[in-house]
């Protein structure tokens, strides 16, 4: 028995349609999981200066970064192309 090539075109084609629902489905329920879930969880501070005093870690700046953070975040940028030792000064880390 012989396949048509018209019936092969639709059923390729009404998989493709029927697998991209399912994703598009799958994606819409887990945001709405990951909704309730983010509704549900307290929200921590935003900024370190914001924790108690006792939350925070001895020895660490105002900023709550420690040093050697920074100094790793700032050789990760002097490897990203077009960035100028310049441009060291304007560099704030708000959150890591």
């Amino acid at each position: 028995m012989e396949v048509s090539k018209l019936f092969v075109v639709l059923m390729g084609m009404g998989t493709t349609f029927i697998g991209l629902i399912c994703i598009i489905f799958l994606t819409t329920l887990m945001g709405r999981i990951m909704q309730a879930l983010e509704r549900q969880a307290p929200q921590p501070p935003s900024r370190p200066s914001e924790l108690p005093k006792a939350e925070r870690a001895p020895g660490l700046p105002a900023d709550g970064i420690p040093g050697n953070v920074k100094i790793a975040i700032l050789a990760a940028l002097m490897q990203t192309p077009g960035f100028r030792l310049e441009d060291v000064t304007d560099i704030v880390i708000h959150k890591v």
